[in-house]
């Protein structure tokens, strides 16, 4: 890898990750730090790089954000676009970019391109022609990390029914149950509950795709049987507000290389914005 030098397709080893990574510290030392959450179940390491002006330091008053990619492992592009993220932050904050340079020192953004490093070792080893949809979507041990998080949702809503809340679960915040450390648990997915206890994040992202659908909370409903049901969140107002400005983005990145209108990508349905328990397409 070279530096000032953006690479446009990262297809790459998982062993490449570490040294992409170095590269891009090595570039912006004073904006970049690189770290692991943990390790997957083969033993690899699952590394993040931290972007701020102070990085190490939890600066009180400064929001935190995390961005994640790979859960499934066969599935690339999140991934790549963290790596190719991790670059044009340190390049645009290095030639002077207003608005990177206003987030290096406002915020402090992590990135972990690789959640399932196991699955896209194997998805890689084959190839794209020769996998298919399954290989790699897992963990090595055959866990589903994407959906392998506690269901909060029932316990909340138990707590709201046996009116605790505010008392017992102040501002809706629920504690992780302690069977959660299972050996049905992934230990790709302990990692992550680990890091984000461990640092006051205000929001994050998980990237798979990111063309198609954008999901929020909650993805269970109420309702037992019921698979389609409104069940917004305390945040809703600002999910909703956060996903439909992302589509937005993307109607104005689509339009002009595709030539399509307005109404013409809005009818073909290439973008939903979704609460997975109550789907809703943009029209």
């Amino acid at each position: 890898f070279e530096k000032n030098h953006v690479l446009m397709y990262l297809t790459l080893h998982f062993f490449h990750i570490p040294q992409l990574m170095k590269v891009v510290n090595e570039m912006c030392p004073n904006i970049t730090r690189i770290y692991n959450i943990g390790k997957s179940y083969n033993g690899l390491k699952l590394y993040a790089i931290e972007i701020s002006d102070n990085p190490g330091e939890h600066e009180v008053g400064e929001p935190e954000f995390r961005y994640t990619a790979g859960s499934h492992g066969n599935e690339v592009l999140g991934r790549e676009l963290l790596l190719l993220l991790m670059q044009f932050m340190c390049l645009e904050y290095l030639s002077g970019n207003q608005r990177i340079r206003h987030l290096v020192e406002e915020t402090r953004i992590h990135l972990l391109p690789s959640v399932n490093p196991d699955g896209y070792e194997k998805a890689f080893e084959v190839g794209s022609e020769l996998s298919g949809w399954s290989l790699g979507r897992w963990s090595s041990n055959g866990i589903d990390i994407h959906h392998n998080f506690p269901d909060l949702n029932s316990i909340l809503w138990e707590a709201e029914a046996k009116k605790w809340i505010p008392r017992k679960m102040f501002n809706h915040h629920v504690p992780i149950p302690e069977w959660y450390l299972s050996k049905n648990v992934a230990v790709e997915t302990r990692a992550l509950i680990t890091w984000i206890e461990k640092i006051p994040f205000v929001l994050g992202g998980n990237l798979q795709g990111g063309e198609l659908v954008v999901t929020f909370p909650y993805d269970k409903t109420r309702s037992q049987g019921v698979t389609r049901e409104p069940t917004p969140t305390p945040d809703d107002h600002i999910f909703r507000w956060l996903a439909f400005s992302y589509s937005l983005f993307l109607w104005n990145c689509f339009i002009p290389r595709h030539k399509l209108s307005l109404c013409s990508l809005l009818s073909s349905d290439l973008l939903l914005i979704s609460s997975v328990s109550s789907c809703q397409r943009l029209r």
